[in-house]
């Protein structure tokens, strides 16, 4: 009988220890997956710091001073990376409400007059964001612009990417206040007004390229997009325009 039992003990321990083998060995082997919705951790980031660089992206800095202010978009343009190092604060907080270039050269890339759109708590924040050394900072990126979907889809992209509706408004409804300026307001982009003034797609794209610098801060003024927007943007800016409402 003891010997029957000590063999049946035996027998529950040489199975006992398979089946953790076998578990052990299953679980090394186990992948874990993330379910869809679980959080993960995030890196924090200086509050006045991502306000800066998501605000980078919104006013379209990057448009022409390239990615995180890294310039290599027009050689008119500086880089930021190396201005931040060179400029006071207040200097650069100066030259984003006053805008800063060749006023008179429209072939040349004119930083525009940003006091009247821009706030002070953005404008402090993009200036933090720059002394700091333009850092990634997670979702801060660009709209993205489909491609294969027609030149209108990529121009209402482009509206926003190069920050066209800062100033002109969602949909080319304009309604953002310039009052130094004779019309007193950014004028829309759509209705009878922009349609008989701008009855021409050379005079469109004409004013694309050399904007509209009507004055000194506090009067808003639309940059140079000259030597900044490449030809195929133009065209596709273009289609958008002509989706709006006449």
């Amino acid at each position: 009988m003891i010997a029957v039992i000590g063999a049946g003990a035996l027998a529950l321990l040489v199975a006992v220890g398979l089946l953790g083998w076998a578990v052990g060995h299953g679980t090394a082997k186990t992948t874990t997956i993330a379910l869809a919705g679980a959080s993960t951790p995030s890196t924090q980031v200086d509050p006045a710091i991502a306000g800066g660089a998501h605000d980078f992206v919104q006013f379209a800095c990057g448009q022409c001073h390239g990615d995180r202010g890294r310039g290599g978009v027009s050689p008119d343009v500086p880089a930021l990376t190396q201005v931040g190092k060179s400029l006071t604060t207040a200097q650069l907080k100066s030259i984003i409400d006053h805008g800063l270039g060749q006023s008179a050269n429209p072939k040349k890339p004119y930083m525009p007059v940003w006091g009247a759109v821009v706030s002070r708590r953005q404008v402090s924040d993009l200036v933090s964001y720059i002394r700091a050394g333009l850092p990634e900072v997670p979702g801060a990126v660009p709209i993205e612009v489909p491609s294969g979907q027609g030149p209108a889809v990529a121009g209402a992209a482009l509206y926003q990417r190069y920050g066209c509706v800062n100033c002109h408004g969602p949909n080319g409804l304009g309604g953002v206040p310039n009052p130094q300026s004779p019309d007193k307001t950014i004028p829309s982009l759509s209705g009878p007004d922009f349609r008989e003034e701008f009855n021409t797609d050379a005079k469109i794209l004409e004013m694309i390229r050399s904007g509209s610098v009507i004055g000194r801060a506090p009067i808003v003024s639309m940059p140079h997009w000259g030597g900044i927007i490449p030809a195929q943007d133009y065209k596709a800016l273009l289609a958008f325009l002509k989706t709006l409402k006449t």
